[in-house]
């Protein structure tokens, strides 16, 4: 047969499956990395995913979900019936499967978690009930605790008796804990290594350490690891501590963060859409947007239908419409990605929008003048009429002032009201730019209406 294509790897993968040959699909998988599992089973039909996900063992089917978009992941396993879920549950990471469980319907949830032992449904539980952008959602539960009376030779035994159990874990710091869980101190594995082996813990750990609370926002657990270079953070939960929050899945939430309300700006807005899922699914998703945008370009119709007979009597202004609207809009655009990234870094906060809309007066102001005296300079010397240059230049101006401002405020005054700023921000401004600077140029030119004929 040859090995596997390296540019059609689902090819083999899908040949393997119908011929039944579960020895053939592991080595499949053995030999592409985690991006060409997830390409290869984009390409496999949903019957081919749950053929996929039931032909190899429970620690393979779990690698494929784990490369898997949550969307994605969580069709191929309502397919499958629980018990065979909960098998590949079972070795997942628990991140994983609180994500995976998260993404599955209430009813389907309820099977795999019927399906698990009751300790593993109570784990899964006790994370899931936190928000996914938080410090709860985001945190991991395997984490080594000692009580402060513990000497560095009893730790460092404990460590190597137990080092099965710790060999997958990425273990930087121990921490110290009363009977009752409250969070004491912290043990780098630096200074257990160092420090002698009948020095107690209390006597050596770091006190009062830095820790955040499980109903953290993301926004804030990004700023904070921004200012400090720690690996990772331990979570508090009334006092107890209950999971470690790392650096990298704090920053891989992030940018999957800004990834999605980039699909929202466009219009995506189930916002994790795949070439691979069903055509109901992806054409409902864009229709809903773009049933929206057809009504919210009627208003900008609106506008230009106001001015017919201007328009009419000077049809070479119906040149320099589009121009307005488009610079304007970029203008907009370009203030809505500074508001949205500092939303994201906790930089800014809906509280901020008189500072922002400050800021981006002055932006807009300077901004204008310089792109409306080039067009009106462009639109002179083109058409041969300095009036028209100047209708031109002048709508296009006070229109990108309107646009930044615009573009700036939006994303704020939505996460005040609780709405998706990415979702908000780009219908809102494509309108409120368009109906503006269609207004301008032709309210404009109705004044100046005699010397522009």
């Amino acid at each position: 047969e040859g090995p596997m294509r390296v540019d059609e790897p689902w090819l083999q993968l899908r040949q393997h499956l119908t011929d039944g040959d579960s020895a053939a699909v592991a080595d499949d998988l053995e030999s592409l990395d985690a991006g060409d599992i997830a390409r290869a089973v984009a390409h496999l039909s949903r019957e081919e995913g749950q053929l996929l996900l039931e032909s190899v063992s429970s620690d393979d089917a779990a690698d494929v979900l784990s490369q898997l978009s949550l969307t994605q992941a969580a069709e191929l396993i309502e397919l499958i019936e629980p018990g065979r879920v909960a098998q590949i549950f079972h070795e997942l990471p628990l991140e994983t499967g609180v994500d995976l469980l998260r993404g599955l319907d209430d009813a389907d949830a309820q099977e795999v978690l019927a399906a698990l032992s009751p300790e593993e449904a109570e784990e899964l539980r006790s994370v899931a009930r936190w928000d996914d952008e938080s410090a709860g959602g985001l945190m991991g539960v395997e984490f080594i605790a000692v009580r402060s009376s513990a000497t560095i030779q009893a730790i460092i035994e404990a460590l190597r008796e137990s080092r099965e159990d710790y060999d997958e874990h990425e273990v930087q710091y121990i921490y110290v804990v009363d009977a009752e869980w409250h969070l004491e101190g912290v043990l780098p594995l630096r200074t257990v290594v160092l420090t002698p082996g009948d020095t107690v813990a209390r006597d050596c750990m770091i006190r009062e350490p830095l820790f955040v609370t499980a109903d953290t926002e993301l926004d804030t657990l990004a700023a904070t690891f921004d200012k400090v270079d720690f690996y990772g953070m331990p979570v508090v939960d009334a006092g107890k501590l209950v999971g470690i929050v790392r650096r990298a899945a704090v920053m891989e939430a992030v940018g999957d963060q800004l990834a999605m309300d980039h699909m929202r700006s466009a219009g995506i807005i189930e916002g994790d859409e795949l070439r691979s899922m069903g055509l109901r699914y992806r054409t409902v998703g864009r229709l809903k947007w773009l049933s929206l945008n057809v009504v919210l370009n009627v208003f900008s119709a609106s506008a230009i239908a106001a001015f017919q007979d201007t328009l009419q009597s000077v049809v070479a202004l119906a040149v320099f419409l589009p121009i307005i609207s488009d610079m304007s809009g970029c203008s907009g655009n370009q203030a809505v990605a500074v508001s949205m990234r500092e939303l994201s870094l906790g930089v800014a906060t809906p509280a901020d929008l008189f500072f922002v809309l400050r800021k981006e007066l002055a932006v807009g102001l300077v901004n204008g003048v310089v792109l409306g005296a080039l067009l009106g300079v462009v639109g002179w010397l083109w058409m041969g009429n300095a009036w028209l240059g100047l209708v031109a230049g002048a709508a296009l101006a006070i229109n990108t002032l309107i646009a930044v401002s615009i573009g700036g405020s939006v994303p704020l005054l939505a996460k005040r009201m609780g709405v998706d700023p990415a979702l908000a921000s780009g219908p809102l401004l494509t309108t409120i730019t368009d109906v503006c600077g269609f207004t301008l140029a032709l309210g404009l030119a109705s004044l100046l209406l005699d010397k522009l004929v």
